[in-house]
C-alpha cells in the first residue's frame, strides 16, 4: 500500500448537499444515475486519500487537472441522491482561504509562487466560463462551525460508535466511530430562517448572524427536496468516543435560539457561551503537541 492510500487525513468536518437526479441537466444526470447504480462507491476518506496523492509530486498539484467524476450516494425516501465531489471547484476555493491562514513565507515554503499563480490563473478562467459555479461540500477543520448546527434538530442526530480491531485483539481494521445530522432540505431552511429571526429580533448583527446569511444563500442554490447533512468527518479522531456519545451541539444551539425568543437573554448566553467553549476545546487542539 502507498503511503497516499495509507494516511488518513483526520479532523475536518463536512457540510453536503445531496440533489434527486431530477436536479441535474442531461448528460449529467444519467452519469449520476449511472454512478449510483455502481456497488461499492468511494467514502470521504478515499476522496481525501486521492487528494493527498496529488501533493506528493514535486512540484505539488494542489488542484486536480480534471474534475472529479466522484460522488456521495444517499437515499430519501426510496429517491436516489447525489453529493457530487467537485474536487477541483473546492481544492480552488481552499487555496483562496488558505492565503488568508499563514504569512506569505510559510506559504511560499508549501506552494511555491509560481504554482499558486497559474492555478489562480486557472481558476479564473474557468470561473469566467462557470459563473454559477458553487461547491455540493463545506469543509471545516478542527471544528465544527456553530451556524451549522443552527440547521439540524437533536432528533436528526446520527451516532455509531467505533469497533475495536477484531474484538480488541489488535488485528484487522476496526472501524471509526460516526457522529452525523440528516435533514430534508425544507427543513433545514426552515430551522435557518427562525435562527435568523430569533437573532435579529433580540441582537444587533454579528458573526453568527452574518454565517447564517451566507450558508442560507448557499442552500437557497440547491433543489428543494434536497437532503442536507452534516458529517463530523475526521474529528471523530481527535475527540474520545465518550465526548462524541455525549455531544449534543444541535439541541444546545437550539435551546439558546429558544430562549432568545423567549426573551430570556441570561439562559440564551449561558446556552450559547457552554457550546462555544466546549467547541474552543476542540479547536485548541490543533495547537497541542
Amino acid at each position: 500500500m502507498s503511503v497516499a492510500s495509507s494516511v488518513l487525513i483526520p479532523y475536518a468536518s463536512y457540510l453536503r448537499v445531496y440533489e434527486p437526479l431530477a436536479a441535474f441537466p442531461e448528460p449529467e444526470r444519467t452519469h449520476w444515475a449511472r454512478y449510483a447504480g455502481r456497488p461499492g462507491a468511494p467514502g470521504a476518506q478515499e476522496e481525501l486519500r486521492r487528494s493527498l496523492a496529488d501533493l506528493l509530486p514535486t512540484p505539488p498539484v494542489p488542484v486536480p487537472v480534471h474534475e472529479s467524476g466522484e460522488a456521495f450516494v444517499a437515499e430519501l425516501d426510496g429517491v436516489v441522491l447525489v453529493c457530487p465531489w467537485r474536487t477541483r471547484l473546492r481544492g480552488w476555493l481552499a487555496l483562496q482561504e488558505l492565503a488568508g491562514q499563514f504569512p506569505e513565507p510559510v506559504l511560499d515554503a508549501m506552494l511555491p509562487p509560481v504554482v499558486r499563480l497559474q492555478v489562480a490563473g486557472d481558476y479564473e478562467r474557468w470561473l469566467s466560463r462557470n459563473p454559477d459555479a458553487r461547491p455540493w461540500i463545506r469543509t471545516a477543520v478542527w471544528q465544527v462551525p456553530l451556524r451549522w448546527f443552527a440547521l439540524f434538530g437533536d432528533e436528526d442526530r446520527e451516532y455509531e460508535p467505533g469497533e475495536r480491531p477484531d474484538g480488541g485483539d489488535g488485528a484487522g481494521p476496526g472501524r471509526a466511530p460516526v457522529l452525523r445530522y440528516r435533514t430534508t432540505m425544507a427543513q433545514a431552511r426552515r430551522r435557518l430562517a427562525r435562527a435568523l429571526r430569533a437573532l435579529r429580533e433580540s441582537i444587533d448583527d454579528g458573526p453568527m448572524t452574518e454565517g447564517l446569511i451566507e450558508v442560507g444563500r448557499w442552500l437557497e442554490e440547491f433543489h428543494p427536496r434536497a437532503l442536507v447533512e452534516l458529517d463530523f468527518g475526521g474529528l471523530v479522531h481527535a475527540v474520545t468516543e465518550e465526548w462524541l456519545a455525549e455531544d449534543r451541539s444541535a439541541a444546545q444551539l437550539a435551546e439558546g435560539l429558544a430562549a432568545l425568543r423567549a426573551g430570556d437573554g441570561e439562559r440564551a448566553s449561558d446556552a450559547y457561551g457552554r457550546l462555544a467553549e466546549r467547541w474552543r476545546t476542540v479547536r485548541d487542539l490543533r495547537f497541542a503537541n
